[in-house]
């Protein structure tokens, strides 16, 4: 048995003829795989003001929190997949299912930006060197934003699809309801994929109506 770190954390594992089965004790680390809205905010302002592409990192963290994206379904976004008129087509990874995302006036205003800043390209998010973001560099740029940022813990980009996942379970939606749009089979930890859904209460005498939310889903064998 060892114990030796990476740029995750502490990892405990055994080494068996050269090669180990690790597991990381994320704990060590921080207390909670998910960031609030708050820290949201304060990411993307640290973003915005730490660099000449800080509009665009500010719009990937912004983007990837409110539709729930994978580090790799962020840096794969296409113009193609985007209506400014209000709509995003996601094309989810690890087998899960497409769909169609409303997106809300900020969104919209940062993406209209970032495409006149950026000039013509197929994908969105694109490096100084004419190509698009690949989800390790995202993954180390995500890390200097949270120091800049001086957070109390360490970040990664899967804490955007948690964060996003856990501000839906705060605010009441149903968790059961919309996993088949994931890549995942189970419901511990709240990840998001989106959906429509029809709400509106019997007993209030408030008519149902169809509202644009995205549905909880779980991914505790979903990459984390």
């Amino acid at each position: 048995m060892g114990v030796w770190t990476s740029g995750f954390g502490v990892i405990v594992g055994k080494r068996t003829g050269g090669r180990s089965a690790p597991s990381i004790v994320n704990s060590s680390v921080r207390t909670r795989e998910y960031l609030t809205r708050a820290e949201i905010e304060r990411l993307m302002a640290a973003a915005r003001n730490s660099s000449r592409y800080g509009h665009r990192d500010g719009t990937m963290i912004l983007i990837g929190y409110r539709h729930g994206l994978r580090a790799s379904e962020l840096c794969d976004l296409q113009w193609s997949q985007i209506e400014l008129a209000g709509r995003l087509h996601v094309r989810r990874a690890k087998n899960g299912s497409p769909s169609v995302h409303p997106m809300q006036g900020d969104e919209i205003r940062a993406l209209r930006r970032l495409q006149r800043e950026q000039g013509a390209s197929s994908h969105v998010f694109m490096t100084e060197r004419d190509g698009p973001m690949t989800p390790k560099a995202f993954h180390a740029l995500f890390g200097r934003i949270g120091e800049r940022a001086k957070m109390p813990f360490s970040v990664h980009p899967h804490m955007l699809r948690h964060g996003c996942g856990y501000a839906l379970a705060n605010a009441g939606h149903d968790t059961r309801r919309c996993r088949r749009g994931s890549a995942t089979k189970t419901s511990s930890t709240p990840c998001v994929t989106p959906s429509w859904r029809r709400i509106g209460s019997r007993t209030s005498g408030v008519r149902p109506h169809l509202w644009p939310v995205h549905g909880i889903v779980d991914t505790a064998r979903d990459g984390v």
